[in-house]
């Protein structure tokens, strides 16, 4: 089975009044379940497909153990112009939405195959057996446990309901984008998304503006809230597997993260107070008085344990190490496939035990959720030279960028505008292991050279970690695709019929204009 299996039918609807109401969000009638496919069914697809493709990880190991056991230095011999489909897939996604709006909506899925294919095929025929590890190496280690914590969350959270006459106000709003923030390094940015983005959506959902609350949503939930600790975002939970301290982010970053949320929650404010005072008219205040009769609650409740049980199968994974196996020659860590396998199961216990009006309530669909699986298919495909460029250092194409990243504001700047178009997570570790190499410490060394108070401790490592993780984890936030819920958010919002600015407007509209400002305060403040 492939993805186009799952792939939504897109009906016929008549063309929108506005050639680009439609390039932003699609029309309700492509939003709607073939009736002759029941949700349930559809949903077993996607998690049948998940399973099947861990099972078929597990299940290959012993029969292909000869494969090749270590990682070609292919990065060094890779040439810059073999990124152009990465480029091309992230202009496909900026520029197609709003060029040829109804050829994406129905083809995205074909656009990223093309994207994919067009690297993968000279790759696979030019570099052979390595091409083939490093493509294989990427969806087991990356792409599919990353779908399947995506998928999980979202089944999950999306059977939890606020019910209650909240009504979004800039006070209100401010106060959920606080407590995202907040819940973010509890439960992981995508965690945390996937449990806000319903509620302030429906609070929000009879305002006239609304796309400038979504973006500071990202802003804050799905990126900077999860700072304070390696549950929070995937880069720390990386430096937390090569021996950072579980607790060092959160006493390192704390202050970094308060200056840069309390600044982009008053701007926030600022910018909502504005923009609530334009719309308020009776057509908005008739709406809320209708909602005041309806009493405050939460159902679903039993999702919150399943949601603890995805954030404790993760935190397992990062503490126990019973083995791996090779899958043609990749290693796979036996506890990600049992942390994988949990989260299926989780997220098929929340869809079988929740009642079906609560998704409802929510508007749940599937769509996003296949969306994002289809883009970033090819993302993650796409991507593989770019991430072998930046990991070959000084021996790659991109070895003047390297030799120049000498001071902390350097690798700040540096590991923030990477994760702003790459995978955050790979580029935290490439910075991290240039500074060890750096100041000639291995990864033994790391937890007393970090330990500032002792005499073992090393202030300009402490110094470049805290750069490092400071610019991964913010400046995730500059383009929808800097972090993992970014872009489900998007979709979300999208799917709720919020009209999302495109790839570059989000950049040139909000993370240019109001987060660079912020992080070059950063900068002098700390850096």
């Amino acid at each position: 089975m492939t993805t186009e299996d799952l792939a939504i039918p897109i009906h016929k609807s008549p063309a929108p009044e506005h050639p680009l109401k439609e390039s932003i969000h699609l029309p309700r009638s492509a939003k709607r379940w073939d009736p002759m496919i029941p949700r349930a069914r559809k949903a077993l697809l996607i998690y049948s497909f998940l399973a099947n493709a861990l099972l078929l990880g597990a299940g290959t190991g012993a029969c292909w153990a000869s494969g090749p056991a270590a990682v070609h230095p292919i990065g060094q011999s890779l040439a810059v112009w073999t990124i152009i489909p990465f480029a091309g897939i992230l202009l496909s996604i900026a520029l197609c939405p709003l060029l040829t709006p109804h050829f994406w909506h129905r083809h995205f899925g074909k656009a990223s195959a093309f994207w994919a294919l067009l690297f993968a095929l000279p790759f696979l025929y030019v570099y052979r057996g390595v091409a083939f590890y490093e493509i294989l190496h990427i969806f087991l280690i990356d792409y599919i446990p990353f779908i399947i914590l995506l998928c999980g969350l979202f089944t999950i959270s999306g059977g939890i309901v606020l019910r209650g006459s909240l009504r979004g106000t800039p006070a209100v709003n401010t106060v959920m984008l606080l407590i995202g923030t907040l819940l973010a390094s509890l439960i992981g940015t995508t965690g945390a998304s996937m449990v806000m983005i319903r509620p302030v959506l429906r609070a929000n959902k009879n305002r006239v503006k609304k796309s400038h609350i979504i973006c500071f949503f990202i802003f804050l939930v799905a990126n900077i809230g999860g700072s304070l600790t390696p549950l929070g975002d995937p880069p720390l939970f990386l430096g937390f597997l090569h021996n950072v301290p579980f607790f060092w982010v959160t006493t390192n970053i704390l202050t970094h993260m308060l200056v840069a949320s309390l600044i982009i929650l008053a701007l926030f404010y600022a910018i909502d107070r504005h923009y609530f005072r334009k719309e308020e008219g009776e057509s908005l205040l008739s709406s809320s008085t209708e909602e005041r009769s309806e009493a405050f609650g939460i159902e679903g409740v039993h999702n919150f344990v399943l949601l603890a049980g995805v954030v404790g199968a993760i935190l397992v994974s990062g503490y126990w190490r019973p083995g791996h196996i090779s899958v043609l020659g990749v290693k796979v860590d036996l506890q990600n496939l049992l942390r994988d396998g949990a989260i299926i199961v989780l997220g098929l216990l929340s869809l079988y035990t929740t009642q079906k009006q609560l998704r409802e309530a929510n508007e749940f669909s599937w769509f996003p959720i296949l969306e994002v699986a289809k883009l970033f298919a090819a993302i993650f495909v796409t991507i593989i030279p770019a991430l072998a460029i930046l990991k070959a250092g000084t021996q790659g194409a991109l070895a003047a960028l390297i030799t120049a990243v000498e001071a902390p504001v350097h690798y700040f700047w540096a590991s923030g505008i990477l994760s702003s178009f790459l995978d955050n997570a790979p580029t935290y570790l490439t910075f991290f292991n240039m500074a060890l190499g750096k100041l000639g410490l291995s990864e033994a060394m790391v937890p007393a050279a970090l330990a500032a108070s002792s005499a073992t401790a090393n202030p300009v490592f402490i110094s470049y970690l805290k750069a490092i993780s400071v610019g991964s984890v913010f400046m995730g936030a500059n383009t929808y695709i800097g972090n993992a819920p970014n872009f489900m958010v998007k979709s979300i919002a999208e799917e709720a019929g919020v009209n999302m600015p495109s790839f570059f407007g989000y950049m040139f509209k909000y993370s240019i204009p109001i987060l660079i400002p912020v992080f070059i305060l950063i900068t002098f403040i700390f850096f």
